[in-house]
């Protein structure tokens, strides 16, 4: 049998434990109720990253998306290092430059709505998502391909582009200069189709269809 001081050693041991037990317990709680964030990435790190992702869309659009890294790396001015440290995959890059340019097309709506008038808003914004659809061209083989990397980006899409559009055709409506019945997500994806009539879209044609498909759209405008 154990002494009385040997009693009190094992209790004074079992206390220790018990204590740095409930402290490692409050310490973990802690960080899954506060999880460190991120830090900030730098101005000279996003000035990279930018032109990274540009490189990328224009040498995508040239040579499809299994150019070499190195060209890609040379074009925006980086090292090797700096585009495998953002995207180890090469995945990862493709998706990223869709991203860029979604959000790039999107963006581009609420700048033309702050400049032109509603119809003129709409029309110009009609013809920058040609070129959208235009640069995403050499994307195309791989966002079709089934891998699971690039599953997200279709929502993505819808997620910025359909709100974008629909903002400018509500104001375009309201000011009656089209008609009200056109839904963003359908005109999004008509003009997807006047694009791809072929292997190879011809962007001067393709922009002379979606004139046509605006103009189309200003037939039972209320204002006239």
């Amino acid at each position: 049998m154990l002494s009385q001081k040997e009693r009190r050693s094992v209790f004074s041991i079992n206390g220790t434990l018990f204590r740095m037990q409930a402290l490692t317990m409050r310490k973990l709680k802690k960080v899954a109720h506060d999880p460190v964030q991120p830090r900030p990435m730098r101005a000279d790190g996003r000035r990279k990253l930018a032109a990274l992702l540009k490189a990328a869309s224009e040498v995508f659009a040239a040579s499809g998306v299994d150019a070499p890294v190195r060209e890609i790396a040379e074009a925006a001015g980086v090292g090797l290092g700096t585009v495998y440290r953002h995207f180890p995959q090469r995945s990862d890059l493709i998706a990223a430059v869709f991203q860029s340019q979604v959000k790039a097309c999107a963006e581009a709506a609420a700048a033309f709505a702050a400049k032109y008038d509603p119809a003129e808003a709409l029309s110009r914004w009609m013809q920058r998502y040609v070129d959208f659809i235009g640069t995403k061209q050499g994307l195309a083989g791989a966002l079709h391909s089934g891998d699971p990397a690039y599953s997200a980006l279709p929502q993505y899409f819808d997620e910025h582009l359909r709100p974008a559009l629909k903002s400018l055709l509500d104001e375009a409506v309201q000011a009656k200069a089209i008609r009200p019945d056109v839904e963003a997500r359908e005109l999004l994806g008509a003009v997807g189709t006047l694009c791809c009539q072929g292997p190879h879209i011809n962007l001067a044609t393709a922009r002379r269809m979606v004139s046509l498909l605006v103009d189309g759209m200003r037939y039972g405008a209320a204002g006239r």
